[in-house]
């Protein structure tokens, strides 16, 4: 079998072999698998219903999930998805393959810093500005995590770290403007 190249979603994280993991442990239908995302993966952007189906719909023509049974309980007819055992070597594989370490060479903070200094406008306010939001974000996680579980704890510090280190980078570049404007001029 020919096995296409699931797309990153705009969320970060591999939509497809996401719903893979999600139907491992039982059969479902998409709207269960969309709500186990959203509680899950989707605190700050939850997945659309089209999304799921039409992955739920290349997952099937690629034989990664198969149809199990079609119920229809006070509305749309609901199916069900079942993780086939190409699914299952799929998960497996990507389960255990190490994502790549993603340099942010060209971010966009790095981008407007240096059209600040260009143009000639203040990138120092426009660091700082950056420094106060990282930090709101901050205190939102922080307060996240007061009472939370496991997994919604390690989510938020994983969010965290990066924060602080965007953070260390925002008051290393502050540091360095007056350089930065000389070699750029």
């Amino acid at each position: 079998m020919t096995r296409t190249t699931h797309p990153v979603s705009s969320f970060g994280v591999s939509f497809p072999q996401t719903l893979l993991g999600l139907l491992e442990p039982a059969p479902r239908h998409g709207y269960d698998l969309k709500r186990e995302y959203d509680a899950r993966f989707g605190q700050q952007r939850p997945v659309k219903p089209g999304q799921v189906y039409s992955t739920l719909s290349r997952l099937l023509r690629d034989g990664e999930v198969s149809l199990v049974g079609v119920d229809r309980v006070d509305g749309p007819d609901r199916t069900t998805y079942a993780l086939t055992i190409d699914g299952v070597t799929h998960l497996e594989r990507w389960l255990a393959e190490p994502e790549d370490a993603t340099p942010y060479l060209q971010s966009t903070v790095y981008t407007k810093v240096v059209l600040a200094v260009l143009s000639g406008r203040p990138a120092d306010r426009m660091l700082e500005a950056q420094r106060t939001a990282h930090l709101a974000v901050m205190r939102e996680l922080t307060e996240r995590k007061r009472d939370a579980d496991l997994a919604t704890t390690l989510a938020c510090d994983f969010a965290l770290f990066h924060l602080e280190a965007d953070i260390r980078w925002v008051k290393h570049t502050t540091a360095r403007l007056n350089r930065l404007a000389q070699e750029l001029s």
